[in-house]
């Protein structure tokens, strides 16, 4: 009996010394970036609070520019700076080709099947090259310049008849009513909204809606063993939503089969799309990928996302020295490079003279200089990053030429903002608009 227990006790302390051991040498040859420690079970979660990108920004001037986190049973990193960012959007940049399937992707995206939430391969690489080849590219741009010149000409008439009548313009409900004009005369050969109102209230409405629940951190993504419950109500609002978009996809898809005769000799994005998916030979799309693809251009009018899109490591690797294991979430955070210092000088100050000169003056918001990276870098930049760029120049140019801005009486700018996969305003900007211009220059 004595022997037994004497063996017993030997096996127990052989397994205690040899965990201990594995344990020391594991950490000592893995070194995972630094980070909070988090709670039981959520790990850091709770940390992030409302302002995800504020959160991580001071995570980083505490632990460094590179912060790993375990959030339940995932581990992210953040890259804050434009050098950290650099290792993992361009040196590492296959290795983070891909994007975490999460709750929003499966009840948003057509479980992943748009081009930015799909693996990157076959499927993903042709609707990128249709994309570019047909709406996206610089070819396809000079095609439908008519096409942003006449939406631009009846925003700024719905504009001005506002401003005769004393009426406050709503910024957002302006662009949205534009933007899904212009992209629906691309896509469909027609405008998706004959006059702003109600039904283009709603789909901005959608959209806000949509950019909003799709950032945001839903528990169940990082601990899946309570993702049945969804308790924070996050799957059930995109279900919910994710069928409103589907309606109105549908009935486009129908609408437009209608009249393919009509475009024969001109056929437009979605005729090319169509015609694909009837192609037997080759990568082929599905009604899924088309429709998937279709809302993501409908959403191309918001700006970039505070934490980059997400991406997650195909393989480990290893970045400034520190072990990024198998799966690992990564986040830029776009918008603390933006806010530091060390980068930018006075960078919470509104001075667009700071591109003039200097060295600011050679940096290119493409990818290229990751001091500004608005649209990410590497494979996965955002296939709009030119059709992006363009619309902003002309159609802030155009308003700030046709018209004279203020607040409405009373009124305080309100700046503050509220997290999503874009950052919106958290209240949306009215203001008092008066022509600048003769009343011919607004009439259609």
């Amino acid at each position: 009996m004595f022997v037994v227990r004497e063996l017993l006790y030997a096996v127990i302390l052989f397994f205690i010394t040899h965990f201990f051991i594995r344990s020391l040498l594991f950490k000592n040859a893995r070194k995972l970036p630094p980070g909070p420690k988090g709670w039981p079970l959520v790990g850091a979660l709770p940390l992030l609070g409302s302002m995800p990108h504020v959160a991580l920004a001071e995570m980083s001037r505490k632990y460094g520019p590179i912060v790993y986190l375990k959030l339940g049973a995932r581990g992210m990193v953040v890259a804050s700076t434009p050098d950290s960012a650099r290792a993992f959007l361009k040196t590492l940049d296959l290795n983070f080709s891909n994007r975490p399937t999460d709750a929003g992707a499966t009840n948003l995206a057509y479980n992943s099947q748009d081009m930015v939430f799909a693996d990157y391969g076959p499927r993903w690489k042709l609707l990128r090259r249709l994309s570019n080849l047909h709406m996206l590219g610089g070819k396809a741009i000079e095609d439908w310049a008519i096409v942003r010149k006449v939406e631009l000409g009846h925003m700024l008439q719905a504009m001005y008849e506002s401003s005769i009548r004393g009426e406050k313009v709503v910024v957002a409900e302006m662009l949205a009513f534009v933007m899904a004009n212009m992209i629906g005369q691309v896509i469909l050969s027609r405008r998706v909204f004959v006059t702003k109102g109600t039904e283009s209230n709603e789909f901005k409405d959608m959209v806000v809606e949509l950019m909003t629940s799709a950032g945001l951190f839903n528990i169940g993504d990082f601990v899946p063993s309570i993702a049945w419950t969804d308790f924070q109500g996050i799957v059930r609002g995109m279900k919910r939503l994710h069928k409103k978009f589907d309606v109105l996809l549908n009935r486009m898809f129908k609408e437009h089969m209608k009249t393919k005769h009509e475009r024969k000799e001109k056929p437009d994005l979605l005729d090319t799309l169509m015609d694909n998916r009837d192609n037997s030979e080759g990568e082929r799309l599905t009604d899924t990928n088309i429709k998937a693809l279709l809302l993501v251009f409908f959403l191309r009018k918001h700006p970039s996302t505070p934490l980059n899109l997400p991406r997650v490591a195909i393989e480990a690797c290893e970045v400034s020295g520190y072990y990024i294991p198998k799966g690992t979430r990564l986040s830029v955070n776009i918008w603390a490079i933006g806010r530091d210092p060390s980068v930018w000088e006075n960078p919470l100050e509104f001075n667009p003279d700071r591109f003039l000169h200097g060295k600011n003056a050679k940096i290119d918001s493409r990818g290229n200089n990751f001091e500004l990276i608005p649209f990410g870098a590497g494979r996965r930049i955002c296939a709009g990053t030119r059709m992006g760029i363009l619309l902003i120049e002309y159609i802030l140019g155009t308003l700030v030429h046709s018209f004279e801005w203020k607040v409405p009486d009373g009124v305080k700018l309100n700046m503050d903002e509220t997290f999503g996969l874009a950052l919106q305003k958290a209240v949306p900007l009215d203001a008092i608009v008066t022509p600048r211009l003769p009343p011919s220059a607004y009439s259609v």
